[in-house]
């Protein structure tokens, strides 16, 4: 197995990398990574909130909320 792997390792490759090949694999992996982030982290929030409906978790429940008041003052003077 070994002889395998070293065989298909060591197989020298005539060619020419250019440097903005490079470029373009970091930005593939980078965007992988952010697209697998957002992924986990909507699904994440989906799963917390079904358990906490589950359960009878209510997060907003110790929460201060203010009223929407608006006041004008009309009085010209």
């Amino acid at each position: 197995m070994s002889n395998v792997i070293n065989q298909f390792c060591s197989t020298n490759i005539g060619g020419y990398l250019d440097p903005s090949v490079m470029t373009y694999a970091i930005q593939v992996v980078a965007g992988v990574v952010v697209a697998a982030g957002a992924i986990i982290g909507i699904y994440w929030r989906k799963a917390k909130k079904k358990v906490q409906n589950k359960l009878g978790i209510d997060e907003n429940a110790k929460k201060e909320v203010e009223s929407d008041v608006i006041e004008f003052n009309t009085d010209k003077k």
